[in-house]
Protein backbone atom coordinates (compact mmCIF):
# COMPACT_ATOMS: atom_id res chain seq x y z
CA UNK A 1 0.00 0.00 0.00
CA UNK A 2 1.42 3.58 -0.72
CA UNK A 3 0.57 6.87 0.27
CA UNK A 4 1.23 9.73 -1.35
CA UNK A 5 0.38 13.24 -0.47
CA UNK A 6 0.10 15.37 -3.45
CA UNK A 7 0.64 18.25 -4.73
CA UNK A 8 -2.32 20.94 -4.95
CA UNK A 9 -1.54 22.25 -8.68
CA UNK A 10 -3.86 25.10 -8.00
CA UNK A 11 -1.00 26.47 -5.83
CA UNK A 12 1.68 25.78 -7.58
CA UNK A 13 0.37 27.57 -10.91
CA UNK A 14 -0.48 30.38 -8.96
CA UNK A 15 2.55 30.97 -7.22
CA UNK A 16 4.79 30.27 -10.26
CA UNK A 17 7.03 27.55 -7.93
CA UNK A 18 8.35 24.80 -9.04
CA UNK A 19 6.26 21.45 -8.08
CA UNK A 20 8.38 19.83 -5.04
CA UNK A 21 8.27 16.12 -5.45
CA UNK A 22 6.50 14.67 -2.20
CA UNK A 23 7.90 11.29 -0.85
CA UNK A 24 6.19 8.06 -1.09
CA UNK A 25 4.96 6.32 1.98
CA UNK A 26 4.33 2.46 1.98
CA UNK A 27 2.24 0.94 4.80
CA UNK A 28 3.09 -2.83 5.23
CA UNK A 29 -0.18 -4.05 7.33
CA UNK A 30 -0.34 -7.40 9.04
CA UNK A 31 -4.17 -9.03 8.66
CA UNK A 32 -5.51 -12.15 10.80
CA UNK A 33 -7.35 -13.72 7.92
CA UNK A 34 -9.82 -15.60 10.51
CA UNK A 35 -11.15 -12.31 12.18
CA UNK A 36 -10.65 -9.68 9.29
CA UNK A 37 -8.58 -7.31 11.69
CA UNK A 38 -5.14 -6.22 11.36
CA UNK A 39 -2.69 -6.69 14.01
CA UNK A 40 -0.17 -5.01 13.27
CA UNK A 41 0.64 -1.69 10.83
CA UNK A 42 3.59 0.06 10.03
CA UNK A 43 4.21 3.37 8.03
CA UNK A 44 7.06 3.73 6.68
CA UNK A 45 9.30 5.88 4.17
CA UNK A 46 9.60 4.97 0.18
CA UNK A 47 13.37 4.06 0.97
CA UNK A 48 12.55 1.33 3.47
CA UNK A 49 12.15 -2.11 1.86
CA UNK A 50 9.28 -4.42 2.50
CA UNK A 51 11.58 -7.14 4.24
CA UNK A 52 13.53 -4.36 5.76
CA UNK A 53 10.17 -3.28 7.50
CA UNK A 54 9.09 -6.83 9.04
CA UNK A 55 11.10 -6.44 12.12
CA UNK A 56 9.41 -3.49 13.13
CA UNK A 57 6.00 -4.95 12.20
CA UNK A 58 6.31 -7.86 13.78
CA UNK A 59 7.64 -5.78 16.93
CA UNK A 60 3.70 -4.69 17.34
CA UNK A 61 1.70 -8.41 17.07
CA UNK A 62 0.91 -10.17 20.26
CA UNK A 63 -0.68 -13.07 17.76
CA UNK A 64 0.73 -16.11 17.29
CA UNK A 65 1.31 -16.86 13.73
CA UNK A 66 1.20 -19.89 12.30
CA UNK A 67 1.03 -18.88 8.66
CA UNK A 68 2.84 -16.12 6.98
CA UNK A 69 1.70 -14.94 3.76
CA UNK A 70 3.51 -12.44 2.01
CA UNK A 71 4.26 -11.15 -1.51
CA UNK A 72 7.29 -11.69 -3.62
CA UNK A 73 8.88 -8.29 -2.29
CA UNK A 74 9.24 -10.20 1.49
CA UNK A 75 11.47 -12.94 -0.08
CA UNK A 76 14.68 -12.75 1.09
CA UNK A 77 17.55 -14.09 3.40
CA UNK A 78 16.89 -12.63 6.49
CA UNK A 79 13.01 -13.29 6.70
CA UNK A 80 12.77 -16.70 8.06
CA UNK A 81 15.34 -15.97 10.65
CA UNK A 82 12.99 -12.93 12.07
CA UNK A 83 9.80 -14.97 11.29
CA UNK A 84 11.45 -17.66 13.73
CA UNK A 85 12.74 -15.89 15.74
CA UNK A 86 9.26 -14.55 17.02
CA UNK A 87 7.06 -16.98 16.01
CA UNK A 88 9.23 -20.08 16.89
CA UNK A 89 9.71 -22.58 14.45
CA UNK A 90 6.00 -23.76 13.85
CA UNK A 91 5.31 -20.71 11.40
CA UNK A 92 4.47 -21.79 7.68
CA UNK A 93 6.34 -19.42 5.24
CA UNK A 94 4.29 -18.85 2.19
CA UNK A 95 5.92 -16.82 0.27
CA UNK A 96 6.58 -16.80 -3.99
CA UNK A 97 10.58 -17.09 -4.65
CA UNK A 98 11.55 -14.88 -7.64
CA UNK A 99 11.81 -16.41 -10.78
CA UNK A 100 15.53 -16.74 -10.72
CA UNK A 101 15.28 -17.73 -6.82
CA UNK A 102 18.18 -20.60 -6.21
CA UNK A 103 18.39 -22.62 -2.91
CA UNK A 104 19.40 -21.26 0.26
CA UNK A 105 19.76 -22.96 3.69
CA UNK A 106 15.76 -22.38 4.41
CA UNK A 107 13.88 -25.58 4.16
CA UNK A 108 10.65 -23.94 3.26
CA UNK A 109 11.76 -21.93 0.72
CA UNK A 110 13.98 -24.74 -1.22
CA UNK A 111 10.68 -27.09 -1.05
CA UNK A 112 8.52 -24.29 -2.71
CA UNK A 113 11.36 -23.60 -5.33
CA UNK A 114 11.23 -27.37 -6.58
CA UNK A 115 7.25 -27.46 -6.58
CA UNK A 116 7.31 -24.40 -8.89
CA UNK A 117 9.67 -26.05 -10.86
CA UNK A 118 8.11 -29.24 -11.08
CA UNK A 119 4.68 -27.98 -11.57
CA UNK A 120 4.87 -24.54 -11.84
CA UNK A 121 3.55 -21.44 -10.10
CA UNK A 122 -0.40 -21.53 -10.62
CA UNK A 123 -0.09 -24.93 -9.12
CA UNK A 124 1.52 -23.97 -6.08
CA UNK A 125 -0.25 -20.75 -5.56
CA UNK A 126 -3.41 -23.49 -5.22
CA UNK A 127 -1.38 -25.87 -3.07
CA UNK A 128 -0.12 -23.90 -0.72
CA UNK A 129 -2.97 -21.10 0.08
CA UNK A 130 -1.23 -18.27 -1.45
CA UNK A 131 -4.53 -17.17 -2.98
CA UNK A 132 -5.30 -16.28 0.70
CA UNK A 133 -3.32 -13.30 0.24
CA UNK A 134 -5.62 -11.78 -1.79
CA UNK A 135 -7.77 -10.66 1.61
CA UNK A 136 -5.17 -8.15 2.50
CA UNK A 137 -5.43 -6.37 -0.90
CA UNK A 138 -9.16 -6.53 -0.03
CA UNK A 139 -8.76 -4.81 3.45
CA UNK A 140 -6.12 -2.31 1.37
CA UNK A 141 -8.80 -1.16 -0.66
CA UNK A 142 -11.60 -1.23 2.47
CA UNK A 143 -8.92 1.15 3.81
CA UNK A 144 -8.73 3.42 0.95
CA UNK A 145 -12.84 3.74 0.88
CA UNK A 146 -13.56 4.39 4.40
CA UNK A 147 -10.19 6.27 4.79
CA UNK A 148 -8.87 7.47 2.20
CA UNK A 149 -6.01 7.14 -0.07
CA UNK A 150 -4.05 10.27 1.22
CA UNK A 151 -2.63 10.95 4.50
CA UNK A 152 -3.48 14.32 6.00
CA UNK A 153 -0.85 15.11 8.34
CA UNK A 154 2.37 16.64 7.23
CA UNK A 155 4.70 15.95 9.72
CA UNK A 156 6.43 11.60 9.41
CA UNK A 157 5.76 11.00 13.34
CA UNK A 158 1.83 12.32 12.98
CA UNK A 159 1.39 10.14 9.79
CA UNK A 160 2.75 7.08 11.77
CA UNK A 161 0.10 8.10 14.53
CA UNK A 162 -2.60 8.64 11.82
CA UNK A 163 -2.02 5.19 10.17
CA UNK A 164 -2.29 3.19 13.80
CA UNK A 165 -5.46 5.10 14.47
CA UNK A 166 -7.09 4.60 10.73
CA UNK A 167 -5.87 0.94 11.40
CA UNK A 168 -7.86 0.46 15.04
CA UNK A 169 -10.75 2.37 13.33
CA UNK A 170 -11.16 -0.09 10.56
CA UNK A 171 -10.87 -3.33 13.11
CA UNK A 172 -13.70 -1.41 15.15
CA UNK A 173 -15.83 -1.03 12.09
CA UNK A 174 -14.77 -4.94 11.60
CA UNK A 175 -16.12 -5.80 14.92
CA UNK A 176 -19.52 -4.62 13.76
CA UNK A 177 -20.12 -6.88 11.43
CA UNK A 178 -19.01 -8.21 8.39
CA UNK A 179 -20.51 -9.45 4.90
CA UNK A 180 -21.04 -13.36 4.80
CA UNK A 181 -20.62 -14.51 1.33
CA UNK A 182 -21.87 -17.92 0.09
CA UNK A 183 -21.95 -19.33 -3.38
CA UNK A 184 -24.92 -19.73 -5.77
CA UNK A 185 -24.99 -22.55 -8.07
Amino acid sequence: MIFSPLPRRDKVEKSGTRKVRKTWRKLHIGLDPETGNIVASKLTTEHVGDETALPELLKDMDADVTRFLADGAYDGQGLPDCLIEKFWHGVEIIIPPQKNAVHGKNAQRNHHIDVIAQNGRMSWQTKTGYNQRSRAEAQIDRWKQAIGDRLQARDFDNQIAEAKIASKALNRMTGLGRAVYERVI
